[in-house]
């Protein structure tokens, strides 16, 4: 999810200059061409993008930024199931009925889901191009 993420963020600052090829993506996020191109055949599959065809083919986001979350992303790359089984099926659990830590499981899957599903692409570029800024701004200063 970390690398189809970061592929995602790639395209969705990218939006509107057309298709970016996947050797472009997989050399500047520094991942395996390979890799890459299983990730983005998985989010082909689920519509998050598209390829384009061509010299000048690619890829491109199949929506705009603001309308892909980063639960959809994880969706495709990960799938929905929680950390802890117990979680989605209780019943698999002896211990179900008198478990206190299938609720701190729960929560923090609840609390995930909802982080990833207030995130949008277009939320992430608009930090992206703030971190661009403020590093333009002050070249010599280093990350924490």
């Amino acid at each position: 999810t970390r690398y189809g993420a970061r592929a995602m963020l790639h395209l969705a600052l990218r939006f509107d200059q057309g298709p970016t090829s996947s050797n472009e993506i997989a050399a500047e996020q520094k991942l395996s061409a390979k890799y890459l191109e299983r990730l983005l055949s998985q989010l082909l599959g689920a519509g998050l993008v598209r390829s384009v065809r061509g010299a000048q083919g690619g890829y491109v986001l199949a929506r705009p930024p603001d309308q892909i979350t980063l639960l959809d992303i994880y969706d495709v790359l990960e799938g929905r199931d929680p950390l802890v089984e117990c979680v989605a099926h209780p019943e698999l659990c002896s211990h179900y009925e008198a478990c206190v830590t299938r609720e701190v499981w729960a929560r923090m899957h609840d609390a995930c889901t909802d982080i990833l599903q207030s995130t949008r692409l277009s939320d992430l570029t608009s930090r992206h191009r703030c971190k661009e800024s403020a590093h333009a701004d002050n070249p010599t200063a280093t990350a924490p």
